[in-house]
């Protein structure tokens, strides 16, 4: 194996982490802010990129990876965690919004792994980190992730989340999943992923879900999240009030009411 072999566990339901066990000078390589805790004796590096195998090819290697990176919304840096005692070591990464942790071992998926731009959390040295780019105008203009997703790659396990509750599918060859555009966690190299219009003008005008959809043709394993977080902060700013003023519901009868049985009694 190229990648550091790891082993791992993850905690918790709606807000998980995952914890990492490092033998002796492996290195686990995450976003970051993801950091959550570590024991003593584990040193971080500040690197450039992902720190791949493929990326040791000198400067240029290393901008073009850490430059893949700023595409997907991405920081030019990532950290590295190094066990540096005799034993085994344990480091925590957590997840930045309630939702699931996904163990993706890429060995069982060809080596390969397509994903959201946001979702990677951490994956063991020597997994490479880059952009997959759309072939499709379509998917391209109105897929909701655009032209760039992530791709992971290498024979080592990585780590993605996902938002509210998570649905994983497994594809027969031929067998197609429409999926909302933003739902959409992750596949598998085989899956074939394109754009659909909703069709018919009561749908697109007023059905409230957007003009198209994602079509998801296996075979391949496709994992779908419940609550993209898009998704979530649109109804928090819709709900939020405007101007230092208060909210859509607290202007209106039934919502004083609420706050009263709130105990909150600004109104």
């Amino acid at each position: 194996m190229q990648a550091h072999e790891i082993d791992y566990r993850i905690f918790g339901e709606e807000m998980q982490y995952v914890e990492i066990e490092l033998d002796p000078q492996e290195v686990v390589v995450a976003e970051a802010g993801s950091f959550m805790m570590m024991d003593s004796g584990i040193t971080m590096q500040t690197i450039f990129g992902d720190g791949s195998q493929e990326q040791q090819s000198g400067l240029f290697g290393k901008l073009l990876s850490a430059g893949k990176r700023v595409l997907t919304g991405e920081s030019l840096f990532m950290t590295a965690y190094q066990n540096q005692n005799q034993g085994k070591s344990q480091v925590c990464f957590a997840s930045p919004y309630p939702g699931k942790i996904i163990a993706i071992d890429l060995m069982q998926f060809g080596g390969r792994f397509i994903c959201q731009k946001d979702s990677f959390l951490c994956a063991a040295k020597g997994v490479s980190v880059g952009i997959e780019f759309s072939k499709k105008l379509g998917r391209g203009l109105f897929g909701g992730e655009g032209f760039i997703m992530q791709k992971l790659e290498g024979d080592g396990m990585a780590f993605v989340h996902s938002g509210g509750t998570l649905a994983k599918r497994e594809l027969a060859a031929g067998e197609v999943l429409k999926v909302d555009t933003g739902c959409i966690v992750g596949f598998t190299k085989d899956v074939d992923y394109d754009i659909e219009f909703i069709g018919g003008i009561k749908n697109t005008l007023f059905g409230g879900e957007g003009m198209f959809y994602a079509t998801l043709r296996g075979p391949g394993t496709v994992y779908v999240q419940s609550l993209p977080f898009s998704r979530l902060a649109d109804r928090i700013i819709a709900s939020a009030p405007k101007n230092g003023g208060s909210s859509r519901e607290e202007g209106s009868l039934l919502g004083g009411l609420g706050n009263l049985l709130d105990g909150d009694n600004r109104f």
